[in-house]
C-alpha cells in the first residue's frame, strides 16, 4: 500500500481536526464524508477546503458500499461506535476510532475478535500515547527507574457539565455514560498505559446532579500488585478549560505530571528536576497511517479500549451498589 484512501464517519468538531491533520499527510487521500447533520458537513468543508468537493453521505453503510476505501475514521456518539467498527471491519477496512472505543466489555471483546478475524488494524485515538511527556514516564516505569509502583493519584478538572448541556453527550442512549466515559476515558487509559498496572477492585462514588449521566466521579483503586490509587473526575468545575494532575509514586522515584510538564524526584532527595531528552511525539492520525504503511507499530491497540471499559463498567457497578466492585478481567489479550 502506497497511498491510503480514507473515509470519515462523523464530521463534527472533533472529526474536523482529524480531517485537517489527514490533509497534511502526503500519503492520504480523503475520499468521502459521512454525517447525519448537514450543518456538521458544511462546517467541516468550510474549515477544510481540501474536502469541499468530496461525496457526502448521511448513512455510513451507503458510504461503505459505494466508495472504494482502505480505511475509515470514526468520530460519532459513543454508543454508535460498535456497529460502525464492526461494519467497517466487515468491509475490509482499517479503523481509527475516537474514544471510548465502545461502551461495554462485551462489545470490546467482539470488536477485538473481529479485527483479528479480518486481519485489519483497529486503533483508538488516545492521543496521550503519542505525547512526549506521557511516553517519557511510561518508558521510565517500564525501565524500572521508578521501582515498584506503590500509589497513583490523578485529577481531571473540567466544566463538562455546563459545556455539554443539551448535547448528545448527556443522553445515555448516545453517550453510554457521562464524564467518566468521555474526557475521563483519557485519564483512565493513560494511567493504565503508563503504569502497566491491572486494577483488581474499585470503590466508586458518583454524582449525576440533574443529568442522566455521571458528572463527578471519585474512584478508589486497588491494583493487583498491591498498589493503591485515587482517580478524581470533576465534570462540574466552575472554571473554564481543563486541568490535569497525575502523580505516580514508585519505590525509587516519583513522577509529577502537571498540564503537560513532568517533574521527577528520586529517593533520598528533596529536589525535583525536569527531565530532558523526552521522546518525540506524533498524532493518532499519523501513527495510524504509518502503521498501515508498515513504518510504525500501532501505539494505541484496541486492548487499551478493553481495559478502560473494564474499569469503567466496574466503577459504575460499584457506584450503584455502594460496595467495592471487582474489575472483570477479560481473557482477551
Amino acid at each position: 500500500m502506497e497511498r491510503i484512501r480514507m473515509g470519515f464517519i462523523g464530521c463534527g468538531g472533533n472529526a474536523s481536526s482529524h480531517v485537517q491533520r489527514c490533509l497534511d499527510i502526503p500519503e492520504v487521500d480523503i475520499v468521502a464524508l459521512c454525517d447525519t447533520s448537514d450543518q456538521s458537513i458544511s462546517r467541516c468543508k468550510e474549515r477544510n477546503p481540501g474536502v469541499a468537493e468530496l461525496p457526502v453521505f448521511r448513512d455510513y453503510r451507503e458510504m461503505l458500499d459505494r466508495v472504494s476505501m482502505d480505511a475509515v475514521q470514526i468520530s460519532t456518539p459513543h454508543t454508535l461506535h460498535f456497529d460502525q467498527i464492526m461494519d467497517s471491519l466487515d468491509h475490509g477496512l482499517h479503523v481509527l476510532t475516537e474514544k471510548p472505543m465502545v461502551c461495554t466489555v462485551a462489545h470490546a471483546e467482539q470488536v477485538i475478535g473481529k479485527a483479528r478475524e479480518t486481519g485489519k488494524i483497529l486503533m483508538i485515538a488516545y492521543q496521550r500515547h503519542l505525547m512526549p511527556h506521557f511516553r517519557f514516564v511510561r518508558n521510565q516505569i517500564m525501565a524500572g527507574e521508578l521501582g515498584e509502583i506503590q500509589f497513583v493519584s490523578a485529577l481531571q478538572d473540567q466544566g463538562w457539565y455546563r459545556g455539554t448541556e443539551g448535547s448528545w453527550r448527556q443522553q445515555l442512549s448516545l453517550s453510554g455514560g457521562g464524564q467518566l466515559n468521555d474526557s475521563g476515558s483519557h485519564l483512565l487509559d493513560i494511567i493504565l498505559w503508563m503504569t502497566g498496572l491491572e486494577v483488581e477492585t474499585v470503590q466508586a462514588n458518583i454524582e449525576n446532579f440533574a443529568s442522566e449521566v455521571d458528572i463527578n466521579s471519585a474512584l478508589s483503586l486497588r491494583f493487583r500488585n498491591g498498589a493503591l490509587g485515587n482517580l478524581s473526575i470533576v465534570g462540574n468545575s466552575p472554571v473554564r478549560g481543563m486541568w490535569e494532575d497525575i502523580t505516580i509514586w514508585g519505590s525509587k522515584a516519583v513522577a509529577y505530571m502537571r498540564q503537560g510538564k513532568v517533574l521527577m524526584k528520586v529517593a533520598g532527595s528533596n529536589d525535583t528536576y525536569e527531565p530532558s531528552g523526552l521522546p518525540g511525539g506524533s498524532t493518532p492520525d499519523q501513527n495510524f497511517v504509518d502503521a498501515l504503511l508498515g513504518r510504525d507499530e500501532v501505539q494505541v491497540p484496541p486492548i487499551c479500549g478493553l481495559r478502560v471499559i473494564e474499569l469503567t463498567e466496574a466503577a459504575w457497578k460499584s457506584a450503584q451498589s455502594g460496595r467495592p466492585s471487582r474489575v472483570r478481567r477479560s481473557r482477551v489479550r
